[in-house]
């Protein structure tokens, strides 16, 4: 008999950041370790991943990391986890090599970390708990389902998946292993629920063979395409559908070019090698304008549509868009890149190029809809009901989607990240217990977290401008030895604001006389009055408060 606590770091009421724990007799088991993105008002955040304190104070009782696939919302974070506690992994070969290369580019040594490769054949052993992995049907290969046995009963984490039966061998689902699982008693499921309002079954790609096939045929040119770096089923249709046309193949893009040349290597993109050129930089001799050629602009988020952009204003080193390319556009809009989305199709149009942009109601989704959520929920059969991996109104509509299988809205748990289930021998004994959770954010490759003084500064500097006066001073005569420098940079236009700038002086020489009047200079407090008397003057003049930036210098007159 056991006793279990089922919380997440993630995932819960957002979109990304994918990080769930079983404690499982005082043993912690990780599912995944995400990232997510950061809207536009976190200004110069790269990724936000989880807060891993609760883990690191509890890394002795960590048993391993367990990957479900190598998607950036899923595997993003095990760096910078990594980097703090150095724990076991155990994911497919393919997902491995994909972490890897991620952790290779932030400067991480592989020998100081343990892997262990993972299938649908092993069964992992810990001590009574043991851990199964089942293939799911999703957008990049070796997805898996993970399946954690214990002495109450299975639990369950399906993440991302769908039963779109179109697909070639290593995306098929794994009915046999599900069965497998199905056949003992399932206490807990731990689903994903981002599709839950979609009405029906994820559609396969039928359609999009057609629009695709359909946009080649008509092609007089050169063809260029965006896709996402990691949906690699697309990545392949485009390709087979390129060979079909007979023409060669040019893949853009730094980090899909390392996806790329895994998924080759492992054999899961099939590219013949007389077919895949490579593009050198334009110039006078060279412009690249291969009529036979398909062009894959590819990237993650917004990197597909700036790509894009550069090209058709004849910025890009490797394409430069002329009227008789055609662009397929494959990259619908993800929440963070609406705007520069419809921004790149207004230039494209502006420039009169021959856009073909398909329907996001023609693009497969790569996640379970209402009706493919039922379906595992019937094959497994759970007790409790867990909804992860969404916002908060894809939780509450998975919950109405069990009510109306006839599950209790008791057995369904609509959490937020640091909620626990406790369930002991079995039975649910709270839903209301609490953990340390919350947002890690990530600038670039520093590993500490942006505090709100930092993202304050920026959201100023964005909205405001900044401010700088610089000064000379002879700390040892207590003078002011030349005009302040005034230096304005976002916030007003200094030719036509002399008035103001006489001002910000006059109210400088005030403050530097009162402080050097002083025995001793303190320069701290210097220049913090400096920074409150010019704000002070700024805001009832012109309602702004641009960030204040004192430079103050000792300089000694020479005698």
């Amino acid at each position: 008999m056991s006793k279990i606590k089922l919380f997440a770091l993630g995932g819960l009421g957002e979109n990304g950041k994918n990080m769930y724990c079983a404690d499982i007799d005082n043993r912690i088991f990780i599912l995944d370790a995400g990232l997510k993105y950061p809207t536009l008002e976190l200004f110069g955040v790269d990724s936000i991943i989880p807060d891993f304190s609760y883990l690191e104070k509890n890394q002795k009782r960590i048993v391993g990391l367990f990957l479900s696939h190598g998607h950036e919302d899923h595997i993003g974070a095990v760096p910078k986890l990594l980097k703090m506690i150095n724990i076991p992994i155990y994911a497919s070969y393919f997902t491995l090599a994909i972490l890897k290369d991620a952790m290779e580019d932030q400067g991480l040594n592989l020998e100081d970390y343990t892997f262990n490769t993972v299938s649908s054949r092993k069964t992992l052993s810990f001590g009574s708990v043991k851990i199964d992995f089942y293939r799911v049907t999703h957008s990049i290969p070796e997805s898996f389902g993970i399946a954690i046995s214990t002495d109450d009963g299975v639990i369950v984490y399906a993440p991302d998946f769908t039963f779109d039966q179109n697909v070639s061998g290593v995306y098929k689902t794994d009915f046999e292993k599900l069965s497998s699982i199905a056949g003992k008693k399932v206490l807990a499921l731990l689903v994903e629920s981002l599709g839950a309002e979609r009405v029906g079954y994820t559609h396969s790609s039928e359609a999009l063979d057609y629009a695709i096939n359909q946009a080649f045929y008509q092609a007089k040119g050169r063809i260029i395409v965006s896709a996402f770096s990691t949906d690699l089923v697309r990545i392949q249709k485009i390709i087979d559908i390129a060979l079909k046309y007979e023409r060669k193949i040019a893949i853009i893009g730094r980090k899909t070019q390392r996806t790329v040349d895994i998924a080759v290597n492992l054999d899961y993109l099939k590219i013949p090698e007389d077919k895949l050129i490579s593009l050198r930089f334009i110039d006078d001799k060279n412009k690249n304008e291969l009529e036979d050629a398909v062009v894959l602009v590819t990237g993650d988020r917004h990197e597909p549509f700036y790509m894009l952009q550069r090209m058709v204003k004849k910025l890009d080193r490797l394409i430069h868009i002329n009227k008789e390319d055609t662009i397929i556009l494959m990259t619908p809009p993800i929440p963070g890149t609406e705007k520069i989305a419809a921004r790149t199709l207004d230039i494209l149009y502006r420039y009169d190029t021959n856009v073909v942009k398909i329907n996001k109601q023609i693009l497969p989704p790569s996640h379970a809809s209402s009706e493919d959520i039922k379906l595992l929920i019937n094959i497994l059969n759970p007790k409790y009901i867990f909804p992860v991996i969404g916002e908060y109104r894809h939780q509450y509509a998975l919950q109405h989607l069990c009510i109306q299988l006839g599950y209790n809205k008791d057995n369904v748990f609509v959490m937020d990240n640091g909620g626990v289930l406790d369930i002991e021998y079995g039975d649910l004994v709270s839903s209301t217990n609490k953990i340390a959770s919350g947002d890690t954010l990530v600038d670039g490759i520093l590993d500490g977290d942006l505090n709100d003084v930092v993202l304050r500064d920026r959201e100023l500097l964005s909205q405001d401008g900044v401010l700088l006066i610089i000064a000379n001073i002879d700390a040892r005569k207590k003078t002011v030895i030349t005009t302040p420098e005034i230096v304005s940079r976002g916030f007003i236009f200094m030719k036509e604001n002399e008035e103001l700038i006489k001002e910000v002086e006059n109210i400088f020489y005030k403050v530097a006389e009162k402080i050097l009047q002083s025995r001793y200079i303190d320069w701290r407090v210097f220049r913090e009055a400096i920074k409150d008397d010019i704000s002070k003057y700024l805001y009832q003049i012109t309602k702004r408060r641009p960030i204040i930036i004192p430079v103050l210098i000792d300089t000694q007159i020479k005698e």
